[in-house]
């Protein structure tokens, strides 16, 4: 007998307003944790903090939940052009080709950060998104409760940033307002204090120099 326990789940994610948990910023409550954790492990998509700005994502390694999250976010999954979330530098050897020796001395300096590294991806990335990706962005954000979370769940986040239809304000900073903007469109909000407004800088690592494409929160010039 075929066990559709997992396409009623599907439904579950699809009509239930999402769940708004409040988590320590410095000291995330493990059990809490845990909870956001088996969200993700059943398909769920978050909302959650960072050290520049909230993050909106899922498990990498969750094919259905990626697609989801690309209707989500209102792209194709051809276009997808999304950060990783890892706990530590080992944790992203799995998704990148090749790290020079004089780039890697920059990743320890700045990591964790507010930096998103740009490096040729591995031929697992496609494998794992179902999708031609030759680029891949790297995070490891200098914030506990994405650390923990990425650190239990032991695959990465897929993320993007919470950005506001404001013309004005690009980026919500209030985790309520931002809960009453995707309580029906994700499956967790964390409440982990105000977030910030401007987002990480982007540093793009495949060709022979790093160089800054979007300058952000980080400043690259302080680490050289």
């Amino acid at each position: 007998m075929k066990d559709d326990s997992t396409d009623r789940f599907s439904s579950y994610l699809c009509t239930m307003p999402a769940e708004l948990i409040k988590i320590h910023p410095l000291n995330p409550e493990p059990r809490k944790i845990g909870r956001t954790v088996e969200w993700l492990q059943r398909g769920g998509i978050i909302v959650y903090p960072t050290d520049t700005i909230y993050g909106i994502g899922c498990d990498l390694t969750n094919r259905r939940s990626v697609e989801r999250l690309c209707t989500i976010l209102g792209i194709k999954p051809l276009k997808l052009s999304l950060s990783f979330i890892c706990h530590d530098l080992s944790h992203i050897s799995k998704y990148v080709k090749r790290i020079d020796t004089p780039v890697f001395k920059i990743l320890k300096k700045t990591l964790p950060g507010p930096f998103t590294f740009l490096f040729e991806s591995t031929t697992e990335v496609p494998k794992i998104l179902g999708v031609t990706k030759k680029t891949v962005g790297i995070r490891i954000p200098n914030h506990a409760i994405p650390l923990d979370i990425v650190k239990q769940l032991g695959n990465p986040l897929i993320t993007a940033s919470i950005k506001n239809d404001d013309e004005i304000k690009e980026y919500t900073t209030d985790p309520e307002e931002i809960y009453e903007d995707f309580k029906h469109r994700v499956d967790l909000v964390i409440d982990g204090g105000a977030g910030g407004n401007i987002p990480s800088t982007i540093v793009d690592c495949i060709g022979e120099v790093p160089i800054v494409t979007r300058h952000g929160l980080g400043n690259l010039d302080e680490y050289s």
